[in-house]
């Protein structure tokens, strides 16, 4: 039997997906039960709250995340009366969306969870290794890897 030296537990890629899926789950679970939010309605719910009124395509292209699915987050927080639409003044095929006061509630206060939530992970680290992880996964997520095949 041949000696393999890729090891799966040591995979960049596979790492960062366990430790944001074991990191997430929890405040995953908040939002989900206050608020019957999926992952990416979160995240569309955030960008609107940190940045103000966005479209859903500089949304998808902050969050990293397929247009269908922002499109689909969208047309949920928008039925449940978290977003709200306004048509384009100059281009009607575009729509700038933006927190309802119902929207708006659920961001402060998912926003403080959040606060919370991260100052408890950050707990098990210390002062250095947070800024060291949070430089690097910055520059991991500003990284191209597109041109590797």
């Amino acid at each position: 039997m041949k000696r393999q030296d890729f090891d799966l537990r040591d995979f960049l890629p596979y790492l960062l997906n366990q430790a944001a899926e074991t990191s997430s789950l929890d405040f995953q679970q908040i939002y989900k039960d206050r608020y019957g939010m999926l992952r990416t309605e979160w995240r569309v719910l955030f960008h609107l709250g940190m940045f103000g009124r966005m479209t859903a395509s500089g949304i998808g292209q902050a969050a990293k995340t397929h247009k269908t699915k922002i499109s689909r987050a969208v047309q949920r927080l928008v039925e449940r009366r978290f977003v709200a639409r306004f048509p384009d003044e100059n281009d009607r095929r575009v729509e700038h969306l933006e927190l309802t006061l119902k929207g708006q509630a659920a961001y402060d206060d998912l926003r403080q969870v959040a606060q919370d939530y991260d100052t408890a992970l950050a707990a098990n680290l210390t002062k250095d290794e947070i800024r060291i992880l949070r430089a690097a996964l910055k520059k991991l997520s500003q990284t191209d890897a597109s041109g590797f095949t």
